[in-house]
């Protein structure tokens, strides 16, 4: 079997890149310095360390020609969406071409779900159908990690291998693997960021997405545990969008009832866009705000000063470790094992390194 391929990047220690350290190494970082025992330390450049971002593919495995995959994503709209589903094309491109498929023989896909991420219902109605047509494997990135119990179970019953990806379900045994971002990292690292940003002191908010999605859970968890290490920062707010019925006004009334209010982190591309258009602060007081997702308007707000930074993903490379594995899910089990777990790092994003190449995965357009 081929190794994986791998793509490494310097992360400096005060305000560059997560990818490419191993989670402990991270954390080891992040944590002394969240937990204000010492100064930021002068930016050094770390040792270089290897990141599985694309894998090459293995053209020995007894894969199955013309296999269907099926993907039933959280949603199929928006710049971090459409990227997911350009890796998981370019995945299934390249099998094609590596094991010689012709017309009939081609591994194919489709990707299908809601327009909006909050749209449960209409995701549940999409993986019955989708389910029901009985393809070679399903591919989810699940809108409410309870919800899906029972299609899971069906998936399970007709021998449909799910692939998770992006955001898991509860029950973890009915997936054969999941492939997302480390999403605790994307929570701590904000905390950081955000902590060192407003002098160690203040109030800050949390505006979350869906409560009932795993990714956001973590990354708010991720966030509060490490700015609980600050003494002298009080979160006095977290909203996720599902709790409120319009999360534009929610937001408006946090900045009403804390005028002064410091600093903010918004888990995902929607809420951080909703809450750069209900910002409109530009007095002595204006807000740090650390979002997620660098979309093409986060960018423009990074650029202009009304963003301090970004926790981006790579969406492609999610798409690709996602594609991949559902093919390889195809072939005989003693043939190949299926790591469980692949958590891809995320990195920072702020003005001194929006128009690096060496960031370029991490930009979305």
């Amino acid at each position: 079997m081929k190794r994986v391929a791998v793509m490494s990047v310097a992360l400096l220690a005060a305000a560059t890149l997560l990818t490419g350290c191993q989670k402990e190494e991270v954390e080891k970082l992040v944590a002394p310095l969240v937990a204000d025992v010492q100064e930021t330390p002068e930016a050094q450049e770390m040792e270089e360390e290897k990141n599985p971002a694309i894998p090459e593919i293995d053209d020995s495995l007894s894969i199955e020609a013309g296999a269907r995959i099926a993907v039933v994503s959280k949603s199929t709209k928006g710049e971090f969406w459409d990227k997911v589903k350009e890796g998981m094309q370019a995945a299934v491109k390249d099998v094609n071409a590596a094991y010689g498929f012709k017309k009939d023989d081609q591994i194919t896909m489709t990707f299908e779900g809601p327009d909006n991420e909050e749209d449960v219902e209409s995701q549940i109605n999409t993986l019955d159908a989708v389910i029901a047509e009985n393809p070679s494997v399903v591919c989810l990135s699940a809108g409410d990690m309870e919800s899906c119990q029972a299609q899971l179970e069906a998936a399970k019953e007709n021998g449909i291998p799910v692939i998770a990806f992006d955001s898991n379900v509860s029950d973890t045994k009915l997936v054969k693997a999941f492939r997302g971002t480390d999403n605790v990292q994307i929570g701590k690292y904000a905390a950081y960021k955000l902590g060192s940003a407003i002098g160690k002191m203040g109030n800050v908010a949390v505006f979350a997405a869906q409560e009932k999605t795993q990714s956001s859970q973590e990354r708010v968890q991720g966030f509060l545990d490490n700015i609980a290490n600050y003494t002298d920062i009080k979160v006095v707010e977290t909203i996720y969008s599902d709790q409120v019925d319009d999360m534009k006004a929610a937001m408006q009334e946090v900045l009403d009832k804390y005028p002064a209010l410091d600093g903010v982190f918004c888990t995902n591309a929607d809420v951080s866009e909703m809450f750069l258009s209900v910002n409109k602060d530009t007095g002595d007081n204006k807000v740090a705000m650390v979002g997620v997702d660098a979309t093409s308007k986060q960018q423009e707000a990074v650029k202009s000063g009304d963003e301090l930074g970004i926790l981006s993903q790579n969406p492609y490379a999610m798409g690709y470790q996602t594609m991949w594995a559902a093919i390889q899910a195809t072939a005989p089990k003693k043939e190949v094992k299926i790591e469980k777990k692949v958590l891809l790092d995320p990195a920072w994003i702020d003005a001194e390194n929006i128009e690096s190449e060496d960031y370029a995965n991490y930009i979305y357009n």
